[in-house]
């Protein structure tokens, strides 16, 4: 209260020493507004004002009104009602996002955080989230699409235990892929680069941590291992894809934000839309999710154009599968995680005894046995537990 009256009185000084040199012609109307910080025709309202009222005549006649452009009471109680029985656990701009598109709402963001605030549903940002950063400036972005995609994935609880994984551009932060699946792996990797070629092409290089099923590493935290290849290191090899490992938090903070934003969006909108199956919620995220996030949150490029090639070669599920070499036993047989996997008969070869082929796992569950680029037999999975025999490619 002081301070405002010691500003009300540092004011009223400087208004009448404008007025007094107004008045002998020393200053125009706009340098004296120009001195208080108004205009020289709000100054000549002012100067009015003065003359017939004094220094009460000064004085903002709005103080103690209330603003005819206020927002309906009736209108933020049915807001904050909403907010306590169906969207407590949304960030206050998802909320609002929320209101414009299912809920025919009109007033602006500010406005419905600042009423959450009042009511105490929302605590106020702290201080620290405010201030200038620091020194490090913000990493350049690709200067066009598809130069380098990252990778992100972690665990959120979601209808039991689910992992998020998706795949980001560098340039323009859209996402390519986004998948849950029950547990990340060599498997689930393979998922996502499969989707994000087959839709867009081949990209220049791939930016990931230094997880097992990514990089073999010389101890723990230590530099990758580029000898020795993981399923997904032979891979990308075979596409002419480069892999980067990630050394810092700072290098992967763009694509952490943007794992951020899953995690406070996604499982309230699966919530609202009543999905409860990772089948249904994989569905939500490709139709749905995905094509809003990337309106809403990706930027422009740089530079226009894209750099995705298209793939061509060796067909692209027997590249993105896990490949390992097995002998073959006396029974014509392959072994295989405990399953004994049968040669059928060959017309260029009678048997496969103590020969050495190749056994692709794809990520659907599907197996296959190759002799170099032939394809011997291909097995598809009856009720999860059993392999059958299909037609080889």
């Amino acid at each position: 209260m002081r301070r405002t009256r010691a500003l009300w009185e540092v004011f009223v000084r400087r208004f009448e020493d404008a007025f007094r040199q107004y008045r002998r012609s020393r200053l125009t109307a706009e340098e004296a507004g120009e001195l208080l910080g108004m205009s020289g025709r709000q100054f000549r309202r002012l100067c009015v004002r003065f003359a017939d009222e004094g220094v009460e005549g000064l004085r903002d006649r709005r103080i103690g009104k209330a603003s005819p452009r206020r927002a309906p009471a009736r209108e933020l109680e049915r807001i904050r009602q909403l907010y306590r029985d169906r969207y407590s656990d949304f960030t206050v701009k998802h909320f609002h996002e929320q209101l414009v598109r299912r809920h025919s709402y009109k007033l602006g963001y500010t406005v419905t955080r600042l009423s959450l605030q009042a009511a105490g549903l929302v605590a106020k940002a702290s201080g620290a989230a405010h201030t200038v950063r620091g020194v490090r400036a913000d990493r350049c972005r690709a200067c066009c699409c598809s130069r380098t995609v990252r990778h992100t994935a972690g665990s959120r609880a979601w209808s039991g235990s689910s992992t998020w994984w998706s795949r980001l551009d560098d340039a323009t932060g859209a996402i390519y892929s986004a998948i849950l699946v029950e547990q990340e792996g060599t498997l689930s990797s393979f998922l996502g680069l499969t989707e994000t070629i087959t839709k867009h092409g081949l990209f220049s290089a791939f930016y990931t941590d230094r997880g097992s099923h990514y990089f073999v590493t010389k101890g723990s935290g230590g530099t990758v291992d580029k000898t020795h290849l993981t399923q997904v290191g032979r891979a990308l090899r075979q596409l002419g894809i480069t892999h980067i490992a990630s050394y810092s938090p700072q290098g992967r903070g763009r694509i952490e934000r943007v794992f951020g934003t899953l995690q406070n969006r996604l499982p309230q909108e699966l919530r609202l839309a009543r999905i409860k199956t990772l089948p249904a919620a994989n569905r939500y995220l490709k139709q749905r999710f995905v094509p809003d996030y990337n309106a809403r949150f990706a930027v422009p490029t740089e530079q226009p154009g894209s750099a995705f090639i298209p793939y061509v070669g060796a067909s692209l599920q027997d590249v993105l599968c896990i490949q390992e070499d097995r002998r073959v036993g006396a029974d014509n047989c392959v072994t295989w995680k405990r399953r004994s996997l049968q040669i059928p008969a060959q017309g260029h070869r009678r048997h496969y005894v103590q020969a050495t082929v190749r056994v692709h796992e794809y990520p659907d569950g599907r197996l296959a046995i190759f002799d170099g680029p032939r394809c011997l037999v291909r097995f598809e999975q009856n009720n999860g537990t059993q392999y059958v025999a299909a037609q080889a490619a």
